[in-house]
């Protein structure tokens, strides 16, 4: 028994009528089109996680230059004056 109940016979009478059905070339082309999908699909998701960190350290340095600096000093009038 093979996959699922099916025996190494009835996939390879598949795999015949497949062939017959669409020939070897047409089988070909759809395979490296699907291979290329594939590929850029996994680069497509590398970008996205090295875009994600970058921004995650954009952020992280955006913070650090947020604290800035205190300046101390004497409130000298707490209301303001209408004018």
């Amino acid at each position: 028994m093979g996959i699922g109940g099916i025996s190494i016979w009835q996939l390879l009478i598949i795999l015949a009528i497949v062939l017959l059905l669409f020939g070897t070339k047409r089988l070909k082309n759809i395979g490296g089109d699907l291979g290329g999908a594939i590929k850029g699909f996994k680069k497509s998701m590398s970008d996205g996680e090295k875009q994600a960190e970058a921004d995650a350290e954009k952020r992280e340095q955006i913070s650090e230059d947020e604290k800035g600096t205190t300046i101390e000093g004497e409130v000298t009038s707490k209301k303001k004056e209408k004018v």
